[in-house]
């Protein structure tokens, strides 16, 4: 986890965040790992694409679209910090007791159920306000392997 501690001027300042970023042109899942390799110094075997976030605007701001990976495997040695902020590993037991955005909160959740989801979180002035979600029957089952992406099923992300 990222504890966004570096700029006073993010809006995620204080927050603890995933690794993540916005990409425009990058296919998915390109850009989730050329992310977390960015931001943490680790590279992940066997990702999953467990769910996609909308995050529809309170203002004029744009709608955010959140692509939730997850891994077990990885090699490399953490970082210590990013410019983000500092990288810690934290136990999963332990996430709630940080301050996370209350969505955060929410959808971590979700990844419990081993099935693909899509959810709405909406939030207004920086406040939680409501969530919905739809989880499919599929289950998520742990990918072919690293060396074949096209085996996987996320060959075209």
């Amino acid at each position: 986890m990222i504890h966004r501690n570096s700029r006073p001027d993010d809006m995620h300042y204080g927050k603890w965040n995933a690794p993540g970023a916005r990409s425009s042109r990058e296919k998915l899942l390109r850009s989730a790992l050329r992310e977390f390799y960015e931001e943490t110094g680790l590279t992940v075997a066997g990702p999953r694409m467990r769910g996609v976030l909308t995050f529809p605007p309170s203002t004029d701001q744009e709608d955010w679209y959140v692509f939730v990976f997850t891994a077990e495997d990885y090699s490399g040695t953490l970082k210590k910090s990013c410019p983000e902020g500092d990288l810690h590993w934290i136990d999963n037991e332990r996430l709630e007791e940080l301050p996370l955005w209350e969505g955060d909160k929410v959808f971590m959740k979700w990844l419990d159920d081993h099935r693909f989801f899509s959810g709405k979180l909406l939030y207004h002035r920086g406040g939680f306000q409501s969530c919905s979600v739809v989880s499919t029957a599929v289950t998520i089952e742990r990918p072919a392997g690293p060396s074949d992406p096209a085996a996987s099923g996320y060959g075209g992300l």
